[in-house]
């Protein structure tokens, strides 16, 4: 270890102690990797992450820097910036606070990674995008779910050839998020909230443009039906308050070469499906559904031959003409994965696609998305200028 080139990298990581923020960036991430000793490079080089953690409430994070081996913490955001030891700036923090804070770290010259949404409109997103542009600084945001299992098989489906022409893609997406009248919420109460970043669309729109955009097709236009089912919930100081924001979305999505995608996103379903996200992807030579871990496919030469009869029992088990998907690859946590290729990108300037630009896109197609709501028409999305 001694013979070892270690190449520091201080990030700053503002806002984590929010669940995402704790499980999957601090703990499953930063600190996964500074177990295993590093991002490796070689076997005389790595990258080791060192991070500080930036916080409003230092009742939150003094326990939660010790119980995760974290050495600093501050509350002073400003100093922490001002610290040449620290070159790498991280946002996790509630979305309509994370644009005024990345702003603050593109001018102190960090590179910049965060969480999507990048902001609530297209207009400040591709704005930070075009302020780290100009400052020369490397940034990037978080698109996970590209690294899950059931999408990489996906993936390596498509690559192969295996769907021939794909015609769709069917998405579910959701749970029940207890509205905390009897059982405690799994969802915070910003998230319910219109005025405080809060709502399905701006959520889960961003992740829908990166999966489609990078597996199926860029996405060109949007038909999109929000609803507000539960109009009151109860909050963490146990008060009902009042749900201004969507809490479920119905969208249809036309991409590039004419597949067209549908998603259903919910919080207010029970989940009766494999996972809490299933993707079926139809082509003209074989179909497949895709889990968060899992993915099943079907040939076109094992289709069964269907006939419409609701007086009889159906024949056809339709669920025994599936085949797995073997595990041929190795798979690590998703985000773990996006931030050992960050901190490569940082450190040895390597290739990393998924930039501030690429946060832009996803904010563009949830406020597009609203706008087809508001409408109760297609909008279509314009191209957004590297």
């Amino acid at each position: 270890m001694d013979n070892v080139k270690t190449h520091r990298v201080g990030i700053i990581m503002n806002g984590v102690t929010g669940r995402m923020g704790t499980n999957q960036h601090l703990l499953r991430s930063i600190m996964a990797i500074r177990n295993q000793g590093g991002v490796r490079i070689s076997d005389n080089e790595r990258i080791m992450p060192d991070p500080l953690l930036v916080g409003r409430n230092p009742a939150k994070l003094e326990p939660l820097a010790k119980s995760a081996g974290v050495e600093n913490w501050s509350t002073d955001l400003d100093a922490a910036l001002a610290d040449s030891n620290y070159t790498v700036y991280f946002d996790a923090q509630t979305t309509n606070r994370r644009v005024a804070s990345v702003k603050k770290a593109i001018a102190a010259g960090k590179h910049v990674y965060c969480e999507k949404p990048t902001a609530t409109s297209t207009a400040e997103a591709y704005e930070l995008y075009t302020l780290a542009r100009k400052a020369g600084i490397k940034n990037g945001v978080v698109q996970d779910k590209l690294w899950l299992p059931g999408l990489l098989k996906l993936k390596l489906l498509i690559d192969t050839g295996f769907f021939g022409r794909i015609l769709s893609v069917r998405g579910e997406f959701g749970y029940w998020v207890f509205t905390g009248e009897h059982v405690p919420p799994q969802r915070p109460s910003w998230n319910y909230r219109a005025e405080d970043g809060g709502g399905i669309i701006v959520d889960m729109l961003c992740h829908w443009r990166y999966v489609l955009d990078n597996l199926f097709g860029n996405v060109k236009s949007v038909s999109c039906l929000g609803a507000t089912h539960i109009g009151q919930r109860v909050g963490e100081d146990g008060k009902p308050y009042k749900a201004t924001s969507d809490d479920a979305a119905y969208a249809t999505f036309e991409l590039e070469g004419g597949v067209i995608a549908h998603f259903n996103s919910s919080w207010c379903v029970r989940v009766r499906r494999d996972d809490l996200l299933t993707m079926q992807v139809d082509g003209t030579e074989g179909s497949a559904v895709a889990t968060l871990r899992d993915c099943v496919v079907q040939h076109a030469s094992a289709t069964p031959r269907c006939i419409w009869n609701p007086d009889i029992d159906n024949p056809v088990d339709f669920f025994g003409g599936w085949q797995r998907v073997p595990d041929t690859l190795a798979c690590d946590n998703a985000f773990k994965v996006q931030w050992e290729l960050f901190l490569r990108h940082v450190v040895l300037d390597e290739p990393f696609r998924w930039s501030l630009l690429e946060g832009a896109k996803g904010v563009q197609l949830a406020e597009k998305g609203l706008e087809s709501w508001k409408k109760r028409a297609w909008v279509d999305i314009p191209e957004l200028k590297a």
